[in-house]
Formats: structure tokens, C-alpha cells, sequence
């Protein structure tokens, strides 16, 4: 396979990673257009699309994760951005919903604070990861079994 051929067929995958992990995290990144408009336009097969999406928005998530990990030690600085109370009023939600409350992460509003707030409650990695990853996955097959 020469060089060209290579990069062909890897910059549909790159664009749909990169779309998908900043659409996981605070930036408005349309990441269910591109897969779209990647599968009309038959730039990669679908599953390599499905699969190059869900590791990029799985990433983002993480990072937010580890933003809300790494948060936890400005608490004490004035530019903090959450109030002591604010934190517990999150994590009381958050355990009343609990862990499986990640599989919806995908869901736009909602889903990039909760995987930073699963981050700042510390929720274990190994816990987030596959349930971040499941709904993630779920929601970008229908995506794209719909078109």
C-alpha cells in the first residue's frame, strides 16, 4: 500500500476521531453529522466509522473525566468554579442515579458535565470506562443503522 493510499484511507477515520472527542468534551462539535456525511459519502466503510467515532467521543469523555479528577485540587482557590455545596448537591444526585447513570453520556446537555462530575466525584475508571463506552457506542450504531 503506498503512502497516498494510506492517507485515503485514514483521514475519514481521523476527521470522525477528532469530531467525536471534541464533541465529547465542552466545544459544540456536530459529531453525528460527520459520521453521516462520511457514510453518505462512502469515505470508509461504516464499521471502521462506528468504531474510529466511538474511541474519539470515549476519549473526550475520559478527558473530561480527568479534568474533574484534577479539579478536585483548586477547590480551596477563590476562582474555583463549583461551591462546596454545589459539589454535594451533584454528588447526592449522581448516587441516587448512580453509576449506571453513565451510559447516558451521550445525551447532548447532559452528557460532557456528567462524565466531568463522575471525574470530580472520582469515580473509579475502571466503573466509567465501559459504561461511558456502551452508551457512546449505542448511540452512534443508531446513528448510523438509520442512514
Amino acid at each position: 500500500m503506498t503512502l497516498d493510499a494510506l492517507w485515503t484511507a485514514l483521514w475519514p477515520l481521523l476527521v470522525m476521531l477528532a469530531s467525536a472527542f471534541g464533541a465529547a468534551t465542552l466545544l459544540f462539535l456536530p459529531s453525528e453529522a460527520v459520521l453521516v456525511a462520511q457514510i453518505k459519502a462512502g469515505l470508509a466503510p461504516t464499521p471502521a466509522l462506528l468504531v474510529a467515532a466511538t474511541i474519539g467521543n470515549v476519549a473526550g469523555s475520559a478527558f473530561n473525566w480527568w479534568l474533574g479528577v484534577n479539579a478536585r485540587r483548586f477547590e480551596d482557590r477563590r476562582w474555583f468554579p463549583f461551591a462546596p455545596a454545589t459539589i454535594a448537591v451533584a454528588s447526592d444526585r449522581f448516587q441516587r442515579w448512580g453509576l449506571w447513570s453513565l451510559l447516558l453520556a451521550w445525551v447532548p446537555i447532559i452528557g460532557d458535565p456528567l462524565t466531568f462530575i463522575a471525574g470530580v466525584l472520582r469515580v473509579q475508571f475502571r466503573y466509567f470506562l465501559p459504561l461511558v463506552a456502551i452508551g457512546k457506542a449505542a448511540r452512534y450504531a443508531i446513528v448510523a443503522a438509520s442512514f
